[in-house]
């Protein structure tokens, strides 16, 4: 799969009276990533998310998927290039997990039947909810729904996911199994994958860049752990803190001290 580049330049918000996004320019988030969107409560993280995806009205010197210009399209036009999943999922209806990818797979397009089921049956195993198939939606836990919208994304072949705090809720265990899957996706498919993640241990261990907003600005932008540096710590979330490594390498962060907002 060709990978696309997603560039934001000049990115403005303004929802009621208030101005959400402030000129936002972001550098290329090159398809094959997983880009992590940090940043406190109310900065602009969801908002940036739903401009782009066309459920948020803005102004953009240039929001280019690739050479594809997102800004003339609407939401429904954009969303057979890039999926958007809210945080708050839908309702879990009473289907089958193999009835509500059919219906998902039918709402763009009909397949005729045995193309249908080879597609479910083969995004269902890439994303790991085979065994679930025969399962009800309402019966399943939280991470076992989140891993089936995923799968519902992915049955439209888009060039990229973008995923509004997809672990919210969800127990550790299937916290890191949504992030493995999400960056097991982009360096597999060459999919672009922007995600909003609260967890800056989970985004320093999976992303591969970040970008920090305060305010709706940009405030670093990056490699994770070069990113968070104790400057942008300290600035997007008022805390005096350290980017270590564990014995085996993997990054966290050590949180010294608490600042006054």
């Amino acid at each position: 799969m060709t990978a696309y580049s997603l560039h934001l330049e000049a990115v403005h918000c303004t929802l009621g009276d208030r101005k959400v996004l402030k000129g936002l320019t972001i550098d290329p988030i090159p398809g094959g990533q997983l880009a992590a969107v940090l940043g406190r409560n109310g900065v602009g993280k969801s908002t940036l998310l739903r401009c782009i995806a066309g459920f948020a009205s803005c102004s953009a010197e240039r929001m280019h998927l690739g050479d594809l210009d997102l800004r003339p399209l609407s939401a429904a036009q954009r969303s057979e290039v890039l999926r958007y999943l809210p945080q708050t999922a839908p309702a879990a209806l009473h289907l089958t997990v193999y009835e509500s990818l059919l219906v998902a797979l039918h709402a763009a397009n009909r397949l005729p039947g045995h193309a249908a089921r080879r597609r479910i049956r083969d995004i269902a195993e890439e994303v790991g909810v085979s065994v679930l198939l025969d399962r009800y939606l309402d019966e399943l836990s939280g991470g076992q729904k989140q891993l089936v919208w995923i799968a519902q994304a992915l049955l439209h072949q888009p060039r990229g996911l973008l995923l509004d705090e997809p672990l919210a809720a969800l127990d550790p265990n299937h916290q890191h199994h949504v992030l493995r899957l999400l960056r097991k996706l982009a360096e597999q498919k060459g999919l672009l994958i922007v995600v909003v993640l609260h967890d800056l241990n989970m985004a320093l261990r999976y992303a591969d860049r970040a970008i920090v907003l305060v305010d709706g600005r940009l405030l670093a932008q990056g490699e994770v752990a070069h990113a968070l540096s104790p400057t942008t710590l300290a600035e997007a979330f008022h805390v005096q803190a350290r980017v270590e490594r564990c014995s085996s390498g993997t990054p966290f962060i050590v949180v010294d001290e608490l600042l006054t907002s």
